[in-house]
């Protein structure tokens, strides 16, 4: 063999091995293009923001506001973005369209701005998967953990002894679209946010199966799932705080056929049926006054205790314990006004649901409620207004939260959350593209709870002030 054959034949094991090496190491590759969108002015991330390409690639912002864009098509070329912010907007071009140009490259950072169009604030979304799941694909909030639970219904809360109460409705899991139909909970702290402005981290402790599954806990007797409402802690007449609730029994298509009164097993972790309350027969077609809604509790001019149960306004009441709310013979029931007048038209707004609260710092009622068929989504406007009394009556109505052709129903205020004397009203609903006019899902935020921020001391809530 020649020297030259023998110098080849090394270069080429020499080659080999060198290939071998790099096919045995990890290929580092660049990692995704970051765009992170903020609100104008304050700088603050903004979650459920979209941004979708010409040919309908869709990026949506997560808990941190972040989103991370590594399509091989749109790397390293100006793509034109649709911005659709839910609230929040970017500028029109010239011939009308919402959205901007940007050109992402791997491995950098580009920063949108978008304009705040109504008065709340959105700090997130609270349940669900995915909650940072795009600044997990950068490599951040790797502390993160994830239940499991893909989507839920509507809340209800309750502080019971020393701890926040939570319970949701239907209930969908990674695992499988149908998951759990007799509700869900869990419980935080009472004060479960170390923050007011995103990002926000709200972690629950889920009652859970042997698995480490979040499990229903209000499973009651009869076909069809269990919904529970009218979530409250009350006092027995040996002073032990019972949680309690109204449970309906469903049948397809929406239909409750059944109402019964629970309470909660604190040894077990689930509600247990207590009694009936009303069944659909021939001779009872239609379901009394009951105690359902969100409850608020109120001390009358004489310091009697009543606990006021309304969706939103108070509809029913009783006095304030355990052998009150189970006794039909003690509820009263109230006739709230049908609907209130807008401070800016003076146009009726009936409201549909939504709680009530009692606000220290402006030393009235509050109230925020969903719009029956508002404009421009039939059941995705938000208003608040205030009363003296939480029986009313209500003053002018101020509109604080928008939709464009999306459902966010069923808010709840969560006056535990701050400080008395803060003028920070927190409250959430469910943003689901159910009953709206054919919208597409919105990625890991359909049919979730997503948390809103109202500072009281507004100068556009002063219309509500009179």
């Amino acid at each position: 063999m020649t020297a030259f054959a023998k110098r080849a034949i090394q270069i080429a094991g020499c080659v080999w091995l060198a290939g071998a090496a790099a096919a045995s190491e990890p290929v580092a590759t660049a990692p995704p293009c970051r765009i992170e969108v903020v609100e104008r002015g304050s700088g603050w991330p903004v979650p459920l923001v979209e941004l979708r390409s010409v040919h309908n690639v869709r990026f949506v912002t997560d808990n941190a506001g972040v989103i991370a864009v590594d399509s091989p098509e749109l790397i390293g070329r100006e793509v034109w973005f649709t911005v659709n912010g839910n609230g929040y907007e970017a500028p029109k071009d010239g011939f009308g369209f919402r959205g901007l140009r940007l050109v992402p490259e791997r491995g950098k950072t580009l920063r949108v701005e978008v304009a705040r169009t109504m008065i709340a604030r959105r700090l997130g979304r609270i349940t669900g998967a995915g909650i940072f799941a795009e600044s997990q694909l950068l490599g951040g909030e790797a502390d993160w953990k994830e239940s499991g639970v893909a989507g839920c219904d509507s809340v209800q809360n309750a502080v019971h002894r020393g701890r926040m109460f939570w319970l949701w409705g239907d209930t969908s899991l990674l695992r499988y679209p149908l998951g759990i139909f007799h509700g869900t909970s869990a419980t935080t702290p009472v004060q479960p946010l170390e923050s007011f402005e995103p990002p926000i981290r709200l972690k629950y402790q889920y009652f859970t199966d042997a698995k480490g599954v979040p499990r229903g806990v209000a499973e009651m007797p009869g076909a069809g799932p269990t919904w529970v409402t009218g979530y409250a802690s009350l006092p027995d007449r040996a002073g032990r705080a019972r949680l309690v609730g109204l449970y309906a029994k469903i049948k397809p298509p929406l239909e409750a056929y059944r109402y019964g009164l629970c309470a909660w097993n604190d040894g077990a972790g689930k509600f247990e049926h207590l009694k009936d309350v009303w069944t659909k027969t021939e001779e009872t077609p239609s379901p009394p006054p009951m105690p359902k809604g969100h409850p608020a509790v109120w001390a009358d001019e004489n310091g009697k205790r009543w606990v006021l149960f309304g969706d939103p306004l108070p509809a029913l009441r009783c006095p304030a314990t355990f052998e009150a709310w189970q006794d039909p013979a003690a509820w009263e029931v109230l006739r709230p006004q049908d609907s209130l007048r807008s401070a800016a038209d003076s146009s009726p707004v009936k409201p549909h649901s939504g709680s009530i609260a009692f606000s220290a710092w402006r030393k009235r009622w509050v109230a925020v409620f969903m719009q029956w068929f508002g404009k421009p989504s039939a059941f995705g406007e938000l208003w608040y207004a205030e009363a003296d009394r939480p029986t009313g009556p209500w003053g002018p109505a101020v509109k604080i939260v928008s939709h464009e052709n999306y459902t966010f129903y069923n808010p709840r205020i969560h006056p535990e959350f701050t400080d008395p004397e803060s003028p920070i009203l927190l409250f959430e609903g469910t943003y689901t593209m159910q009953f709206a006019d054919r919208p597409h899902p919105m990625p890991r935020y359909d049919y979730n709870q997503v948390l809103y921020r109202l500072d009281l001391d507004a100068a556009a809530l002063a219309p509500a002030r009179e």
